[in-house]
């Protein structure tokens, strides 16, 4: 399985690029990676060294790639972070390219703009970009509750207005929509609430919440989900498999008291996870 990752970089740390790609390559994966930035860190540190990449260069890059006739071996392409609204059209670009060699190719958009408490930690334009150009085209989109909010301009507390804003994306585009931290009224404090709305219906894990928060968990939930749908054709259980690894990775970051996902020391729990979930089917 090849797939084709436009993410963010960093040197130091897990997120973006530096999370998606060791991910999915322990799952057998080849990746092919192109950086829409290169930083010294990621900005939860409050300050950070290196520079955003322009369209121009993720043209170029996805152009090299076409030279060299793979785009027709390319089964999927993940987006995440991207520096302008320019760079997400340069992947909206390389999507249709692929889809061009590939129409059974599939495009996952992680459309990351924010979250709670900090809100919208993006530039200007860029979440305007995921919800009028990135969504038409995507075949997954994987928000977490803040950006599932952003996207659809409503506040959502019940399951009544969970469920129709994930109705509201697919009519916008995307078949599959995975929503990767939830935390609606029925959430109980300690837990956190992972949904995935599909062919298959509406499936949900409830996962215990750590007292912690890491920067990249949801790249890496992004990537797995990704990997495991076009593996078993069943998001059921990609939900399953992904929700069981990065619980796993993050459980035994909190128990070693770091503070960047311990994705390489803990990497056997990509394949073999200690703790293991049974989605629910949501009905209601």
């Amino acid at each position: 399985m090849n797939i084709l990752s436009i993410q963010s970089h960093v040197v130091y740390g897990h997120v973006g690029n530096s999370a998606a790609v060791f991910a999915l390559q322990r799952l057998g994966v080849e990746v092919w990676p192109v950086h829409t930035v290169q930083f010294s860190n990621h900005a939860g540190y409050g300050a950070l060294r290196g520079k955003a990449f322009d369209a121009g260069l993720i043209d170029d890059c996805v152009t090299g790639v076409a030279e060299r006739g793979a785009l027709a071996q390319c089964d999927g392409l993940i987006s995440g972070y991207v520096g302008s609204a320019e760079t997400g059209e340069a992947i909206i670009r390389a999507v249709h390219r692929m889809k061009k060699e590939n129409p059974r190719a599939l495009y996952c958009c992680d459309p990351v703009i924010g979250d709670a408490g900090p809100g919208v930690f993006v530039k200007p334009g860029v979440p305007e970009f995921f919800a009028d150009s990135a969504l038409a085209v995507a075949d997954i989109v994987t928000p977490n509750h803040f950006e599932l909010e952003w996207l659809t301009a409503k506040p959502i507390v019940g399951m009544k207005g969970f469920r129709a804003a994930i109705d509201a994306l697919h009519a916008r585009g995307p078949t599959i929509v995975l929503v990767t931290s939830a935390h609606l009224a029925d959430t109980p404090d300690d837990c956190v609430d992972l949904f995935v709305s599909s062919f298959e219906g509406v499936f949900r894990i409830r996962t215990p919440r750590l007292p912690v928060t890491f920067n990249g968990s949801g790249d890496v939930v992004a990537a797995l989900f990704f990997a495991h749908c076009l593996q078993t054709q069943s998001p059921k259980t990609a939900l399953e498999r992904a929700s069981a690894s990065i619980f796993s990775i993050l459980e035994r970051t909190h128990e070693e008291g770091r503070h960047e996902l311990m994705l390489i020391e803990a990497q056997d729990q990509l394949v073999a996870p200690t703790t293991t979930f049974v989605a629910e089917e949501i009905t209601q």
